[in-house]
């Protein structure tokens, strides 16, 4: 299990290096609320119950963080983490388009999402 949460987690990262690096009004503050959604997808991964492998995973394909939280949410876990990760994909919009307001609102619900 170790092994699948370092390989999304690099996965991720690689994704994200290799988009363009044109930076928004927000990128930084985008780019640190990545990193704490990528740890609780991680340590809540970790923590809960366990479920059957899907289809592909046993194909040999790597999970990405919106995979593992919705696996996650058919646990009954995770419905905070999708919150997030949609409110993280808004502010990527909004900060594509140059909209730090937007932007902001969006990251500061990400924020109260993952508050316990």
């Amino acid at each position: 299990m170790v092994i699948v949460r370092t390989a999304a987690l690099s996965a991720t990262i690689i994704v994200f290096s290799i988009l363009p690096s044109q930076a928004g009004p927000c990128t930084a503050a985008i780019d640190q609320m990545q990193a704490q959604l990528d740890a609780r997808i991680d340590a809540t991964a970790g923590a809960g119950p366990a479920s059957p492998e899907s289809t592909g995973a046993l194909l040999h394909r790597q999970p990405t963080p919106d995979s593992i939280t919705s696996a996650e949410g058919k646990l009954g876990e995770g419905k905070a983490l999708e919150v997030a990760l949609g409110a993280l994909g808004r502010a990527r919009e909004a900060d594509g388009a140059g909209d730090e307001n937007a932007c902001k609102r969006s990251l500061e619900e990400a924020q109260r999402a993952l508050k316990p």
